[in-house]
């Protein structure tokens, strides 16, 4: 299993930004899904964005298409989620997550299905956006 472990939470305006990092350890990426995932009290888990990294692609859930954007630092082990026009609605946890080895259709389907089966999570961060 991989080690993960976010950072870069904390509290903005309405309309600011954050960018979170999650440092990972894992044998190999090869065909590995890294994603975020967040969570409201008494709501289920959202899966957000996540990024196949064998092709590099990335898919995001509607909620944060075109506002969030997930990347990678294969050299630092590190992967990010830039938050972009925030709103108090972004309010939750934050977790970072990894599954391998994965089909990219599995990595994508993490952003439209509520079930968030990732074998290794970080420990969360909180976001809370103020009006």
């Amino acid at each position: 299993q991989a080690r993960l472990m976010e950072s870069g939470g904390g509290s903005v305006q309405a309309g600011g930004s954050l960018t979170l990092s999650c440092a990972y350890s894992m044998s190999s990426t090869a065909s590995a899904c890294l994603g975020w995932i967040r969570q409201v009290p008494g709501k289920e888990r959202e899966g957000i964005a996540t990024i196949y990294v064998k092709r590099g692609t990335t898919y995001y859930a509607d909620s944060v298409k075109g506002r969030f954007t997930i990347s990678q630092d294969n050299d630092k082990n590190t992967f990010y989620l830039q938050m972009n026009s925030l709103t108090p609605e972004d309010t939750a946890m934050y977790y970072c997550a990894s599954n391998q080895p994965v089909t990219a259709d599995w990595c994508e389907e993490r952003t439209i299905s509520a079930r968030q089966w990732w074998p290794s999570w970080g420990q969360g961060t909180q976001v809370t956006v103020s009006s």
